[in-house]
C-alpha cells in the first residue's frame, strides 16, 4: 500500500529558533461553486524569493495556494489560517504527474504573487547527486515538516487538517534505507521512521529532505496507516525533475 504522507513524527524537535525559516506550511484552495475554498495542507521549501517547491500531489488540482512561514501556525499564532497566508501563489505540477500513480512524478511548485525575502534559500541538487549514497546510518537527511506528531488510525487525512493538526515546524534526522532498487526505482528513496530519528506521517506532504542546505527530495508517501518504520521521499535530482524546475521557472531561480 502506498499513500500520500507527511508530518514529522516523534523523535524530532521543534524549530523554535527559525533555523528553517525557508520552509513553510501551505494550504491549497480549490474552486467550489465559483469560490476558492481551502482543501488540504502541505509543506514546501523556498529555493528563491518567489519559488516554493513541494510535492506534486500537493499542487495538483489547486486553484491557488496560501503559505505561512512562522514555526507556529496554530490558532493563537496564526488567526488567519487557513484563509490568508504570509504570501499566496499559483500552483504548478510536474507535467507527467497523475493522481493514480502520484509517487512516480511527485513534484510541484508554487510561484509566489510577491517575493518573500528572508535572505537565505535552499539550493537545488546536482543531477544524480543521490546516486552515490549507500543505505545506512551514515547517509542521513534533515527532514522538515508541519503537522501530526503521531498517527491517528481512526481518522483520515481530511480529519487531520481540521481537528488533529499540530501545525508546528518540526525537524527530524532520518537515514537512508533503500535507493536505486526495484522497490523505489530511481525516483524515490525509503528513509527511517522511528522514535530515535523521527520520520514522516499523514497530514503534511511536500516537506523537504536536505543534505546541508540542498533540497534533494520532498516527502511523498507512506506504506502503512500507522506511519511505522519507513517513509518515502521523492527525489528531485533526476533529469526530468531538474529540467522541469530550471526551464519552467528559470525566471524565478538564481
Amino acid at each position: 500500500m502506498v499513500m500520500p504522507a507527511s508530518a514529522i513524527t516523534k523523535g524530532g524537535y521543534v524549530d523554535t529558533a527559525g533555523e528553517f525559516a525557508h520552509v513553510g506550511l501551505m494550504v491549497a484552495f480549490v474552486e467550489v461553486e465559483g469560490q476558492d475554498v481551502p482543501a488540504w495542507r502541505c509543506t514546501g521549501t523556498l529555493v528563491s524569493p518567489t519559488l516554493f517547491v513541494t510535492a506534486g500531489h500537493c499542487t495538483s488540482g489547486a486553484s491557488h495556494v496560501e503559505i505561512w512561514f512562522n514555526w507556529d501556525v496554530r490558532p493563537a499564532a496564526a488567526p488567519t489560517y487557513p484563509f490568508v497566508g504570509d504570501v499566496s501563489g499559483d500552483a504548478y505540477t510536474h507535467p507527467q504527474y497523475t493522481d493514480g500513480a502520484f509517487f512516480l512524478y511527485d513534484l510541484g511548485a508554487v510561484v509566489l504573487h510577491q517575493a518573500y525575502n528572508i535572505g537565505s534559500y535552499a539550493s537545488l541538487p546536482t543531477q544524480g547527486q543521490l546516486d552515490a549514497l549507500k543505505p545506512g546510518k551514515r547517509s542521513m537527511f534533515t527532514t522538515v515538516g508541519y503537522g501530526l506528531q503521531r498517527s491517528f488510525p481512526r481518522g483520515t487525512p481530511a480529519d487531520d487538517m481540521l481537528t488533529q493538526a499540530e501545525r508546528i515546524r518540526m525537524v527530524a534526522s532520518p537515514h537512508l534505507l533503500q535507493i536505486n532498487n526495484a522497490n523505489v526505482g530511481d525516483f524515490a528513496m525509503l528513509v527511517s521512521n522511528n522514535s530515535a530519528t523521527g520520520g514522516t506521517c499523514f497530514g503534511d506532504s511536500g516537506g523537504p529532505s536536505f543534505i546541508g542546505n540542498t533540497l534533494v527530495a520532498v516527502t511523498s508517501f507512506g506504506l502503512t496507516y500507522t506511519c511505522a518504520g519507513v517513509g518515502g521521499v521523492y527525489r528531485i535530482d533526476q533529469p526530468d525533475d531538474l529540467g522541469w524546475l530550471t526551464s519552467t521557472f528559470a525566471a524565478h531561480l538564481p
